[in-house]
């Protein structure tokens, strides 16, 4: 649990660095005062966290004050990350992992006739624009996966952008894990089918399906997505049982309606979030998930394969108030 924790810790520090340096170390021990309370605002909305948000965590601290003139920062950190795990509450996207998770057998396997059949794999769309690191994020969910034991194959459906599938390619035979892809300009629902043909016939457990970012207009990449959709529903009329919008942490508010235009096209089902480790505007998890209610599965907290986190509310809270596990 420490060592999980630390990577939020390390991953969100940023975060956390430019609440502390706005706030003149308000965290380390120094009392609250009506200064220090306006210095915590403007932290709070440098760092995202919205205009909801930075009203809740200030009130709270505002009542604690007044009931209590002595109170200290770590105390006001504490009602900080209070008010955070209340908003986040349900937020914690579960990925169920084993062989037969969110599948069906046949009736003839029910009744004990014939050989069991090869299960469906279980499908995961990733979805985003470029730039939002899905590529690199679908070859780290991937090796996290197959270190939980799991099978996984990858298709490689950004055919619009020849460097998504070389990107992909090196990830991958970096990881040992497999992929089907094909040239560039290919169709990319074809690459889906294969991908899905094949998930089937080796038995794998997941599919993971790194979708285009751009094509030469939205509604074209939404058809392209819609289309992916749909031949792997001739194959299974369940697929993708998950479709996953990556979204780069840095962007900070201006994710929410990126966000919004996926989830109405596409129907998203789970967030992940990137490049927290990059920003000091970590608090703009919240504000997504505050107007979509889309949960969030993983978090990226820096370049390794090992830096994809599950979503921790309890960690993430802690983190960015600077406090300990």
């Amino acid at each position: 649990m420490f060592s999980l924790f630390k990577k939020f810790k390390d991953g969100l520090a940023k975060t956390f660095s430019a609440i502390a340096a706005k706030t003149h170390g308000l965290f380390g021990g120094r009392k609250i005062d009506a200064a220090s309370l306006e210095e915590l605002e403007e932290a709070l909305y440098t760092a995202d966290f919205g205009v909801e948000t930075t009203v809740e965590v200030l009130e709270e601290i505002k009542t604690a004050y007044r009931n209590d003139p002595n109170l200290k920062g770590q105390q006001a950190a504490a009602i900080g990350a209070a008010v955070l795990r209340r908003v986040l509450a349900g937020s914690e996207g579960k990925l169920e992992l084993g062989a037969d998770v969110g599948r069906v057998p046949s009736l003839d396997t029910l009744r004990g006739e014939g050989t069991p059949p090869t299960k469906n794999p279980i499908v995961i769309c990733m979805i985003g624009v470029n730039g939002s690191g899905k590529t690199t994020t679908t070859a780290k969910l991937a090796h996290k996966l197959k270190n939980d034991g799991q099978s996984v194959i990858v298709a490689a459906c950004d055919t619009f952008r020849a460097a998504a599938v070389e990107q992909l390619k090196s990830w991958t035979d970096r990881l040992q894990i497999e992929l089907v892809s094909s040239h560039a300009g290919a169709d990319s629902a074809a690459v889906a089918f294969d991908a899905w043909r094949a998930a089937k016939a080796r038995g794998h457990d997941w599919l993971i399906v790194d979708t285009a970012g751009r094509l030469h207009t939205k509604s074209n990449l939404m058809e392209e997505l819609a289309k992916i959709r749909r031949v792997l529903q001739k194959n299974d009329p369940a697929a993708p049982q998950h479709r996953w919008l990556v979204v780069d942490g840095s962007l900070g508010a201006n994710s929410i309606e990126q966000a919004k235009v996926f989830h109405q096209s596409f129907g998203l089902t789970g967030l992940i979030v990137t490049k927290l480790d990059g920003t000091s505007r970590g608090g703009a998890l919240v504000g997504i998930y505050r107007q979509l209610k889309i949960p969030i599965y993983f978090i990226g907290l820096g370049e390794q394969p090992d830096d994809l986190q599950p979503f921790s509310i309890e960690n993430y809270a802690r983190a960015v108030f600077g406090l300990e596990s």
